[in-house]
């Protein structure tokens, strides 16, 4: 055989060669599955609108939006003073409250009982137990005179909450003027009475994870009665309102 052919033969075989290890490879991509491609995610469904009621307008929101913080956030344009407060307490509050926040009856006494906190029967009124003057003003405006809340003026709750505090020693002089800066200055004698809930640290050593949920005792037994032991207290602390 001369060089020529031997030559030849050597570049076909070569050819042979390419061409199946290109047939074996384009044979493997054909069997070889693509990966199934990721699922876009759905379309999150559109709120259903039942078509009922309508957007509430500002004047609407306005009668709703009346809360006072305690810091004052919330108080209203206008003034008053206790002197204008005696007399509109007069005709609108003291026939449940008595005429100095005394209390009438079983309603509510709302002066007094200062320094009251620490006996046997606390009286808790505004003077005595109330951290925030701007509480009066948030109180009165949502919910007095009882039978008719939200009837008196910004001017006349200024006025009244000028009064109570008056009546309770936390201001003294009746033409002193009570406005939503004013009643911001103002330190209410148990305001360093609270303090925040701090139970999620103070008790949290005594919580259960697996707290008894059914059939945790199978008998109950009643020990003693309130009256035979004598739970309510007889000292002569309890508080006399002034």
């Amino acid at each position: 055989m001369s060089r020529s052919r031997s030559l030849t033969l050597g570049v076909i075989a070569s050819a042979l060669v390419v061409s199946a290890s290109v047939a074996l490879a384009q044979t493997a991509q054909k069997q070889q599955k693509p990966a199934p491609a990721k699922a876009a995610p759905a379309p999150a469904a559109a709120p259903v609108k039942l078509g009922l009621g309508a957007p509430a307008t500002p004047e609407e929101i306005k009668g709703w939006d009346i809360d006072v913080r305690p810091d004052g956030h919330g108080l209203p344009p206008g003034s008053g003073t206790a002197a204008k407060g005696e007399e509109i307490f007069q005709a609108q509050c003291a026939t449940c409250h008595g005429e100095f926040g005394e209390g009438k009856d079983r309603w509510p006494t709302l002066a007094g009982g200062h320094g009251s906190l620490t006996h046997d029967r606390p009286e808790k009124t505004i003077g005595s137990f109330w951290p925030y003057a701007s509480t009066i003003f948030d109180y009165v405006k949502r919910a007095m005179p009882f039978g008719n809340a939200q009837s008196l003026s910004d001017d006349e709750i200024y006025s009244i909450t000028a009064y109570l505090l008056q009546v309770n020693d936390v201001i003294k002089d009746p033409n002193f003027e009570l406005n939503a800066k004013t009643i911001a200055d103002i330190k209410m004698p148990n305001a360093n009475g609270f303090y925040d809930d701090d139970r999620e640290t103070a008790e949290k050593g005594f919580w259960n994870r697996k707290p008894c949920m059914k059939d945790c005792k199978t008998e109950a037994k009643v020990l003693n009665r309130a009256r035979v032991l004598d739970v309510t207290p007889d000292s002569k602390g309890g508080p006399k309102v002034d």
